[in-house]
């Protein structure tokens, strides 16, 4: 009988340990499940957490690592270009000294070169002004023997011009008038001619209807240019 009890009781002791161990299960599994339970509920917020990193530049320190490596090697590249390009451009190569002495004599020389030219163009206009001037004094000074050879071979009369002294002033007055005709001097035309007070000197007004009015009736005194410029005006008499 007493191992009879004694086998109730041990029963009885293993049925309680197995319900406590039942018990202590069933405990582990609620907690485990409330564990769960809250993690589900904390993994979109910490879902959020590595977009959040992501929009800040880097999701984890590798990529983190890349991305850093990457910019800096495009900057270092950029660096070096600009540094490249300082040295291609920014600085410019130094001359040699002979190069710089053979600019400055090769500038100075076309200075003076220059200033020659201008120097020979002004002195040949002015050589031609002032063999102008020196030809138009001269034929101002030989056209009153020209006016006198003419007032003598008009005083000839007709049975004179036969003499041979004569004919000889008639080839002088001639051969006068060809060496000045050669060297630009021409007679200025007057008679007949609308009066012009850049080549006409009106010292004498007359009427005459068979004239037009400001027309030259008759030529006192002949004039003559030397090439472009009047040497002489005419001297006429003017028709009102």
């Amino acid at each position: 009988m007493e191992n009879g009890k004694e086998k109730s009781q041990q029963e009885m002791v293993k049925e309680a340990v197995e319900e406590a161990k039942k018990k202590a299960g069933q405990e582990c599994t609620a907690e485990e499940a409330e564990s769960e339970e809250e993690a589900a509920k904390k993994e979109p917020e910490n879902a959020a957490e590595p977009e959040d990193a992501d929009s800040e530049g880097c999701s984890s320190d590798e990529e983190c690592g890349d991305e850093d490596g990457e910019q800096t090697d495009t900057e270092a590249g950029t660096d070096g270009g600009r540094a490249s390009g300082r040295k291609l451009f920014g600085k410019k190569n130094k001359k040699d000294k002979k190069d710089e002495k053979i600019e400055e004599l090769t500038d100075k020389l076309t200075r003076q070169m220059a200033e020659f030219d201008n120097f020979r163009k002004r002195t040949d206009r002015e050589k031609s002004q002032m063999y102008e001037i020196g030809a138009k004094d001269i034929i101002d000074k030989i056209l009153p023997v020209v006016d006198n050879f003419e007032r003598g071979l008009g005083a000839v009369k007709e049975d004179q011009k036969d003499d041979p002294f004569v004919q000889g002033m008639e080839m002088v007055y001639k051969q006068l008038m060809t060496t000045l005709e050669g060297v630009g001097v021409t007679p200025i035309e007057a008679a007949g001619k609308e009066f012009n007070p850049d080549f006409h000197n009106a010292v004498m007004h007359v009427e005459d209807e068979t004239l037009g009015e400001n027309v030259v009736a008759e030529e006192l005194q002949k004039g003559y240019m030397y090439r472009d410029s009047v040497v002489r005006h005419s001297m006429v008499k003017v028709a009102n």
